[in-house]
């Protein structure tokens, strides 16, 4: 008789980690590139008007968008400057995260471009 072992659920009441967005792998593998461009300042409408049908170039493209136009308010004195310094933190682990083909959603932006019909 074969004994088959039930998935463990998280005990009731406990937080359950948030999801990010799934996306096949060939998906990622073909689209890596292009995500890539979404975190290159304006280059992120490449990705945002040419590649419509990939989950995961879309994904990072509004992320990318909303970080360029965030990058206008670093020449502000002082609170730009440190608004500067988290914009470029973020921007090197949103790179790590698209070359290794995971998704990743920025605190705060990544809320904002899930809101973004484009």
């Amino acid at each position: 008789m074969i004994k088959m072992e039930r998935q463990q659920m998280p005990p009731q009441g406990a937080p359950v980690a948030p999801q990010a967005p799934m996306s096949d792998e060939q998906d990622i593998r073909d689209n890596k590139l292009w995500a890539l461009l979404s975190y290159l300042g304006v280059l992120c409408l490449i990705p945002l008007l040419a590649k419509k049908d990939s989950k995961f170039a879309q994904f990072n493209a509004k992320q990318g968008l909303l970080m360029f136009i965030l990058w206008f308010f670093v020449w502000i004195p002082i609170l730009g400057w440190l608004l500067g310094l988290a914009l470029f933190i973020v921007w090197i682990i949103a790179v790590i995260n698209v070359l290794q083909g995971r998704y990743w959603k920025i605190p705060v932006i990544g809320d904002n471009a899930e809101k973004l019909n484009i």
